[in-house]
């Protein structure tokens, strides 16, 4: 079912357990009470030669039965549906889910009983009481979800239960279809600094290049069917005796990577205000900014793997749509957890030299191999921010006094705009803060021009 419109029936017909066994099984306690009573009662008429106790007695035991048979072999037919708004929300944010009951048979039914499963992170698990829906009548009930934590959640089965109207047997009755709700990490704006190290970002400063790909080429070529007749060069058609098109010129979006180090060794706590937690929703808050702001973004973690994936030509993410790299993005930070790697060596590989762009890394403890192998990494970018975790500050076990500032040290020496992070600090401030250090820096150093936004 999709989040956002209305779902196709979850079934024709909510399948039920079959048999008379099963149906016995439906009895409530109340049923088996009176099932119990009555059979007492035959069983002491019998034995003292009471004719009217005997005749109390099968009331009791045959009320029950009777039940029991006329909702087994009641066929009600349900459709049940389920739209989620929206499928993506942000920890901390509510979603709706919205159910629909239809009632496809000629009959009307009986109180009916509805429940949905849902993890215990989103809630208390939903039940709502369905009053008689006439024959092709239909019934919407809604309820609220929300999870501090990022994730993928399952909502779902739907289950129904149908009651006869003395209470005294019930028969649960369950859907197939289940939706996932998927929990995103908490993204800030960003206030648009200017940063050194990167002239060609979005706007005034954008690059306009020579198309490379597809249908135009660096020199001008023979005319295909469908080529618009405007794009044909004359001197060249003139020169070769036939129709020849030229090259067009078009923008070049400023390629962006933003770095995770997903490392256990790296981060020490959990739940939603460690510090593992704070790069996430870090690294969310970036890559989102960028992509508003016309860059081609792609994610990168310290495992190597590339979100979306490596094109044909290394431009991550050129081909898609900004909001389906976002979502693609976006999906993959709800799930991430600690990598089991040891350092950041795969990253590196990941990086492509000298075209990279721009790098936003959010770095949690590293040692001193790991140090050198990050300020490694400013070469093969065109300019480079890193934001820098203690995660010993955050906990408060076994902090080593200025082992973060200086690997912030070791960073700005290689050329990074290092920042680092101590808890409670808003990654608006930082961003406003790495600006500027980084208009600093390129006054101070030649050959890095002003900025990116």
């Amino acid at each position: 079912m999709t989040a956002g419109r209305p779902a196709a029936p979850a079934a024709p017909e909510a399948a039920g357990r079959t048999g008379v066994r099963a149906a016995l099984g439906g009895l409530t306690t109340r049923g088996r009470s009176f099932l119990a009573a009555g059979v007492a009662a035959a069983g002491c008429a019998y034995a003292l030669g009471q004719g009217d106790l005997l005749r109390v007695g099968l009331l009791l035991s045959v009320l029950p039965l009777i039940c029991v048979a006329a909702l087994y072999r009641t066929r009600y037919r349900v459709a049940g549906s389920r739209r989620l708004h929206p499928g993506r929300v942000p920890a901390g944010s509510e979603a709706r889910v919205h159910l629909r009951m239809d009632n496809v048979s000629r009959m009307p039914t009986g109180l009916l009983m509805l429940q949905d499963h849902v993890p215990y992170v989103l809630g208390p698990r939903p039940r709502f009481v369905l009053d008689r829906v006439e024959a092709g009548g239909r019934r919407e009930v809604s309820y609220r979800v929300r999870s501090d934590l990022r994730g993928r959640y399952p909502l779902g089965p739907l289950q129904l239960r149908l009651s006869d109207p003395f209470g005294m047997c019930e028969l649960t009755r369950s859907f197939q279809a289940s939706d996932t709700l998927t929990v995103v990490p908490r993204t800030e704006p960003l206030p648009p600094v200017s940063l050194a190290g990167e002239a060609t970002g979005y706007g005034e400063g954008r690059r306009r290049t020579l198309a490379l790909a597809g249908d135009d080429d660096i020199i001008p070529r023979a005319y295909r069917h469908g080529d618009d007749l405007r794009r044909v060069h004359w001197r060249s058609t003139a020169r070769y005796g036939e129709l020849m098109v030229r090259r067009e010129e078009q923008q070049q979006r400023a390629r962006c990577t933003v770095l995770l180090d997903t490392r256990a060794a790296a981060y020490r706590g959990s739940g939603p205000d460690s510090a593992f937690e704070w790069a996430v929703s870090g690294a969310a808050s970036a890559l989102m900014h960028l992509l508003e702001r016309g860059f081609t973004v792609r994610l990168l973690t310290d495992t190597g793997t590339s979100v979306p994936e490596e094109g044909s030509e290394g431009a991550a993410g050129a081909a898609q749509g900004s909001a389906e790299a976002a979502g693609l993005m976006m999906d993959t930070l709800a799930v991430v957890e600690h990598s089991d790697g040891a350092g950041l060596s795969r990253a590196f590989d990941g990086l492509r030299g000298g075209t990279e762009g721009l790098l936003i890394a959010f770095l949690g403890d590293l040692d001193e191999d790991q140090t050198a192998l990050a300020a490694r990494m400013r070469r093969r970018t065109g300019a480079a921010v890193a934001f820098v975790l203690d995660s010993g500050v955050w906990t408060g076990e076994d902090h080593v006094p200025g082992a973060a500032q200086e690997r912030v040290r070791v960073l700005r020496e290689a050329g990074w705009t290092a920042v680092p992070v101590r808890p409670g600090d808003a990654l608006a401030d930082l961003w406003r803060q790495a600006g500027q250090e980084g208009a600093a820096s390129s006054g101070a150093a030649d050959g890095y021009p002003g900025g990116w936004s």
